[in-house]
């Protein structure tokens, strides 16, 4: 059974950091594409960042030089370090796993980050 828990949220003032986690378990996760999704109120979920299995990064324009992602395979967990936070970053990040099967793909819970002075 597949599971994706994420962690790290958290209520932060304009400018801070943020480190969010993503431990996976039943997948087999070195050879999955990871990513970190948000959500916000009233919005369409977005991708924020991507990963491949071999490491290849992308970002969202809006988070370029601000967000890192980075995986972990011997711990299957998955991050996203996010520095000189916005109030328009407010939302709900979600992790997502992509096996090699487009057929398949799998979502966290979701985590929640507020930015508010």
């Amino acid at each position: 059974q597949v599971q994706l828990v994420e962690s790290g949220g958290a209520l932060v003032q304009p400018g801070g950091s943020l480190r969010l986690s993503c431990a996976a378990s039943g997948v087999d996760f070195g050879i999955y594409a990871m990513a970190w999704y948000r959500q916000a109120p009233g919005k369409e979920r977005e991708v924020v960042a991507h990963i491949s299995n071999w490491g290849y990064t992308n970002y969202a324009d809006s988070v370029k030089g601000r967000f890192t992602i980075s995986r972990d395979s011997a711990k299957s967990t998955l991050y996203l370090q996010m520095n000189s936070l916005k109030a328009e970053d407010t939302a709900v990040y979600y992790c997502h796993a992509q096996p090699p099967d487009p057929r398949r793909q799998y979502w966290g819970q979701g985590t929640q980050v507020t930015v508010s002075s």
